[in-house]
């Protein structure tokens, strides 16, 4: 089976590394691919948000399976352009995509089938967004764009002066470009941020072990958002009491709120949680596997990934065994470029890689890089996913962060606690989830 994986970043990296190992797969393509990709796949210098091209490169080289890692080309329609050429596509169309190119439209949708979320109004005037948040009595308020935005839409604002100033840089001054062109104002949760992935053609679903993502740039979860600082897997703090509980109160009643709009939805549904005194609640949707999320699931997932991919695309899901997970646990850490997430260094020559994965049980994803010979180059803010996995949190941490350190370029940094905080964390969602079974029976 001839495969092409689409896009450039560590979340494609880690589809190709597991791809590849597939017995399946005869041929496995990138486009564009990154200086890690082309030791596992032949790099093609198309973007991915070139759909036309993407296409005609499909065709011409008779692919077999696409395998759309960001969600622009999602947005963009790729997905139903490849299935009207009559390629099969792992991916949602751009009907569906909608659910992460639009939260208006996520949010709409949640609140049509009462699936549990935050309160929030829609505005696509400034004056009236600012007329409304100088109205609110509680705060701290959320301002979001409500289109794509790499991960930096999002303003979690302390009264009403900050957020008028968060609506006039997205709305007014345009600092997100079209993704401004509304706003959400939402109410703040309270309560353990996590997120759930889950794999379905629409009707069949494939829950994936959950991953705790590290979001702010800095220690002790300082600084402001990024797409992703690091992971690690599996959640002791996601019992699986929790689990079921998302997945029969926002899961299930996801995939049967998209069929029931007539949406064809293959791909993964990316579930941002909020874990409340109430309960679960939905932040957000994403419709693509995460990044770095899916370097942890590429290290755990034991099983052949290529099988699950193309019952997928085929809506033959619910014909697929459980799939095999390694039981271990996995710490990723992203090393970034210095003034990430801000402007950031490019160009810097990267070394230590090949002493970083010489270590056992160490694989290391790229992200923002390119090739330059035989050298890798930085070209992104996350240049690197550094994965470790050992028997308990402590030893995959403690080798990951050893692997970390043998890679050099200028201006490198990370998050040194990515994991530290697992069991603190599990303690307060029992907490609150107690809080919420006991509000439900007090009802």
């Amino acid at each position: 089976m001839k495969v092409l994986v689409v896009g450039g970043g560590g979340r494609e990296h880690a589809l190709c590394w597991k791809i590849a190992q597939s017995k399946q797969c005869t041929e496995l393509l990138c486009a564009p691919g990154n200086a890690g990709t082309r030791n596992v796949a032949r790099n093609v210098d198309v973007s991915a948000d070139d759909v036309k091209g993407l296409v005609r490169l499909a065709k011409a080289e008779k692919v077999d399976l696409v395998v759309i890692g960001p969600e622009d080309p999602l947005c963009l329609g790729l997905a139903d352009k490849l299935r009207a050429a009559g390629i099969d596509c792992f991916g949602p169309g751009a009907d569906g995509a909608q659910l992460e190119g639009s939260k208006t439209f996520a949010k709409e949708l949640l609140e049509r089938h009462r699936i549990p979320t935050a309160l929030s109004r829609a505005f696509d005037r400034s004056g009236a967004a600012k007329t409304y948040l100088e109205s609110c009595t509680q705060w701290p308020q959320v301002v979001k764009a409500d289109g794509l935005a790499a991960g930096k839409g999002v303003f979690i604002c302390k009264d009403a002066r900050e957020a008028c100033r968060a609506v006039d840089a997205i709305m007014e001054e345009k600092s997100l470009g079209d993704a401004g062109l509304r706003v959400l104002v939402e109410e703040f949760l309270e309560g353990e941020e996590a997120s759930l992935l889950a794999i379905t053609d629409g009707e069949a679903i494939l829950l994936l072990e959950p991953v705790v993502d590290h979001k702010q740039v800095g220690d002790g979860d300082t600084g402001p958002n990024t797409g992703g600082m690091g992971v690690y897997s599996p959640a002791p703090s996601l019992t699986r009491r929790l689990l079921r509980q998302v997945e029969q109160r926002v899961v299930i009643p996801a995939i049967h709120a998209l069929r029931r709009e007539g949406i064809d939805f293959r791909g993964v549904l990316y579930v941002g949680l909020m874990i409340t005194e109430q309960g679960p609640k939905v932040l957000e949707f994403n419709v693509r596997f995460g990044d770095p999320e899916m370097q942890a699931i590429a290290r755990r997932f034991k099983s052949d990934l290529l099988p699950y991919l193309v019952a997928t695309a085929k809506g033959k899901l619910a014909k697929m065994d459980p799939p095999a997970w390694d039981e271990r646990f996995v710490v990723g850490v992203v090393a970034a470029s210095e003034g990430y997430p801000g402007t950031y260094r490019r160009g810097d020559r990267i070394t230590g890689i090949d002493a970083a994965e010489s270590l056992d049980d160490v694989v290391v994803f790229h992200a923002g890089t390119s090739s330059e010979g035989d050298e890798a180059i930085t070209s992104g803010g996350r240049v690197l996913c550094v994965t470790g996995m050992g028997s308990d949190m402590d030893a995959a941490r403690d080798l990951t962060y050893a692997a970390y350190d043998r890679i050099d370029w200028a201006g490198k940094f990370c998050r040194r606690d990515i994991g530290t905080r697992v069991e603190s964390r599990k303690e307060r969602i029992a907490k609150m989830m107690g809080k919420a079974e006991g509000g439900a029976r007090g009802r």
